[in-house]
């Protein structure tokens, strides 16, 4: 009896043992592609990232210049007044120039342009540091994903299994010519 137990258990060990390498391999070959998959993701998250600060971009400047040209008008009036009312010397002229410098005070403790221009600038410089910042993140993502499906036995791996290799493209950096400089530095 002992030599039949012996020859059942030798072939039940050998076919735990294949099974258990191909059950490896098949989670090896899987997890290989899960990374891959997960790279796309990543990519695909800083696409949209990209998308978001643009978007921001879009919004967030054009509001900002609107509201720095109303402000510089409203300035620009005010100065224009006083100017104006200064070359007469009527008491109501004078009393006018009173009542708005004295509403303008209220409203407006300084006439600050200049300081509305500088905000420009700097909600300018942050967007496009944003905007950057989510571009370089996106490269990295690319690199890391290029890499690992191009190293061995990346490669062969995710051949054999099927998996289609994106060819994603760095973004460029060249910067604009008419990109926003901060003129108050």
């Amino acid at each position: 009896m002992k030599n039949k137990e012996k020859s059942f258990k030798l072939p039940l060990i050998i076919l735990a043992i294949v099974v258990a390498l191909i059950g490896m391999f098949v989670f090896a070959f899987q997890g290989v592609k899960n990374k891959a998959i997960a790279y796309e993701e990543q990519i695909t998250t800083a696409q949209s990232e990209i998308k978001v600060q643009e978007k921001r971009r879009a919004d967030l400047i054009p509001n900002l210049v609107d509201c720095v040209k109303a402000y510089d008008e409203h300035e620009y009036e005010t100065l224009m007044a006083v100017v104006e009312a200064r070359g007469t010397t009527s008491d109501n002229a004078v009393s006018d120039i009173q009542t708005m410098v004295a509403a303008v005070a209220e409203s407006y403790p300084e006439l600050q342009s200049s300081d509305n221009y500088r905000e420009l600038m700097n909600e300018l410089s942050i967007t496009e540091n944003k905007i950057a910042n989510v571009r370089s993140s996106y490269n990295t993502w690319v690199t890391k994903y290029k890499q690992y499906v191009r190293q061995f036995p990346n490669a062969q791996i995710l051949n054999s299994l099927g998996y289609e290799i994106i060819d994603y493209k760095k973004l460029d950096f060249d910067v604009s010519e008419d990109a926003p400089t901060n003129l108050f530095d």
